[in-house]
This record gives structure tokens, sequence and C-alpha cells, in this order.
């Protein structure tokens, strides 16, 4: 028998500027399958981009980013709410329903089994009841469960969330990352996580890669949110403010 394919994300050396400016420079961090990881870092670090980079939605200057043994329907996407155009005309169980299209395709309809787990999704987030309200009648706390629910569907083995909880108030915020925990958990999914709450992180993801731009650490959170490594990190977001950045 041949060794197991492990699947994992490699970001190699990886530099993407806006206008001649980097917003993540010579960044590496290779993301193992099964983990759990926060991208952390001061406003402005890069976050972010860093995650479009890795989903494709944005074409690095130099270094690569390789996807190990996964295709693009391997992975979730959830961009920040600012991304998302809530006036299409939609009902939030059709919303969920779209989290299905690498399954039903452009005209394919829905099976039964496909309506079930609809349903238990959107259960599990606790937006049963309004499953045939507009999204543009939605609070941001309850579009955001949407959302979640139309990505936890998909049975990704790799989940990218950017920003998930930007405009939603607390009690909906922990609500979802104990789903998020507890779906990772149960499908040990890989889960890679743009914060920029400090014990959101500290309290749910074991990984953390902290950058300024650039890495500035990254391995067990406890070990990466140190005091010294945080100001380091607002120490580099200073330089590059001054525009004192290498030309490597």
């Amino acid at each position: 028998m041949g060794s197991e394919c492990i699947m994992s994300i490699q970001v190699d050396n990886v530099t993407v500027s806006y206008r001649q400016r980097p917003a993540i420079h010579h960044l590496s961090i290779d993301f193992k399958p099964n983990e759990m990881w926060a991208i952390f870092g001061p406003n402005g670090a890069g976050k972010s981009t860093l995650l479009k980079a890795i989903m494709g939605l944005v074409r690095p200057d130099s270094g690569e980013i390789c996807w190990q043994h996964l295709q693009r329907s391997d992975i979730a996407y959830l961009p920040q709410q600012s991304d998302i155009d809530r006036s299409q005309p939609m009902s939030v169980f059709e919303l969920v329903a779209m989290g299905l299209w690498y399954e039903t395709g452009f005209f394919a309809g829905i099976s039964k089994s496909m309506h079930q787990r609809i349903i238990a999704v959107l259960t599990q987030v606790g937006m049963l009841q309004y499953q045939a309200r507009s999204i543009a009648q939605l609070s941001n706390g309850q579009f955001q469960r949407v959302l979640l629910a139309r990505m936890l569907i998909q049975n990704a083995r790799v989940l990218l969330l950017d920003e998930p909880f930007n405009a939603v108030d607390a009690a909906t915020t922990f609500a979802l990352l104990d789903i998020l925990k507890a779906y990772q958990q149960q499908k040990q999914c890989t889960v890679i996580t743009v914060l920029h709450d400090y014990e959101q992180v500290q309290a749910y993801f074991p990984y953390t890669l902290l950058i300024a731009r650039e890495k500035i650490a990254a391995g067990k959170t406890d070990h990466v949110l140190t005091e010294q490594y945080l100001q380091q990190a607002a120490a580099a977001m200073q330089q590059y403010e001054q525009d004192q950045w290498c030309n490597r």
C-alpha cells in the first residue's frame, strides 16, 4: 500500500503588494490537517490579504501557495459581511442551499436528503424558524449565523473565515464559536480564522499565526501571544508606516 496522502496548505515566502506597498511580506507557514488556527495581528497587518491569497482571490507577487491533496471543493470560504450583497432577493433557506453548489451544479434541484441537511444545519445555528425570511431582513447576528450554516453544509476539509464576528454581538459571537469548535472536533477539519479579539483567540484556537505584514510567530497560542511577540508585532507595523522595509 502507498503512503497516506496528508493534506496541508503551504505558504512559501509569499509577498502580496497593493500599489507597490507590501500587504504581506516574505511570509511562510504550513497549515496541517485537523488543526484550528487563528490569524492574529494589529489593524492593517495583512490578515485578510493572507486569507484571500490562500483562497486564490489575490495573486502573490512572489512566493508560492500550495494546496497539498486538496481541491477547490475541499475549501469553504466565509468573507467579511461587508463583502456580501444582502440586497439579493433570496431567503435564508436559499442562501444556505447555495452551499450545496458543488453537489447540485447550476440546474439540479434540491433532493430530499439535501433538504434535510439544510434543515439540520439551520437548526444547528438557531435559524430554522427564519428559513423563509429574506436575508435583507436579518440582523447582522442572524445573517452571520446563516453564512456559517452555508459554510458548514459544504462538509469541507478546510474552513477559511475572514473576521466572521465583526458587527456581531458578544452572545452571538460566542455561540457561533462554540458551534465552530464543536464542528471542527466532530469533522476533524482544518479551520483558519482571521480574528482581532485576543480573548476569542485564547479561548478557542489552539494555534495562532501572529503577523504584522510579515510572520512574527506561529505555533501554539500560549507560546505565540506573549508580550514579547505582541510588542514585536507593534514595532513591525510602525516600521511599515515609516517605510522601513527590506528589499529582499
